[in-house]
C-alpha cells in the first residue's frame, strides 16, 4: 500500500500556488514540490490530489491511502459532491483517477501530520516568484 500525502497552498487567495506531494511505501519515498501559477487555496489543495494520483498510478500499486489537511477536498471525495461548480472538473478527475485503483481511501489529517506535503507546496510557491 501506498500514502499519499497532498497539499495545496497559495499566497494570497488567489495567488502564487503551489502544490507538495510526498509518497511512501512499497520501497518508495517520493517528493514533489510543483508551482502552478495564480489560483485559490481550494483548487491547489485539488490540484495536489489530481498530480498525486498520476504519480502514484506510475508505481503501479493497486491500494493507495491519501492523507490531506483540506477538509473540502476529502469531504468533496467521500460525497462525491462540491457545492462551487468551479471545483466539479477537479472532483470528477480525482474520482476518475482513485477508481484506477483496487482499494483507494482518503483520510483527512490535521496540519501537524501533514508537515511534509506542507514545506513542500510552500517551496513550489517560492520557486514560481
Amino acid at each position: 500500500m501506498l500514502e499519499l500525502y497532498i497539499d495545496g497552498a497559495s499566497a494570497g487567495n488567489p495567488g502564487p500556488s503551489g502544490i507538495g506531494i510526498f509518497i511512501k511505501g512499497e520501497g518508495h519515498s517520493i517528493q514533489f514540490s510543483e508551482f502552478i501559477g495564480e489560483t485559490n487555496n481550494h483548487i491547489a489543495e485539488f490540484t495536489a490530489l489530481i498530480r498525486g494520483l498520476e504519480e502514484a498510478k506510475k508505481l503501479n500499486t493497486s491500494i493507495i491511502s491519501v492523507r490531506s489537511d483540506s477538509k473540502i477536498v476529502v469531504a468533496s471525495i467521500e460525497k462525491q459532491y462540491v457545492k462551487n461548480e468551479e471545483y466539479k472538473p477537479f472532483l470528477e478527475k480525482a474520482i476518475q483517477l482513485s477508481n484506477d485503483f483496487d482499494l483507494f481511501f482518503i483520510k483527512w489529517i490535521p496540519d501537524n501530520q501533514n508537515k511534509a506535503a506542507d514545506t513542500l507546496a510552500r517551496q513550489a510557491i517560492q520557486k514560481g516568484k
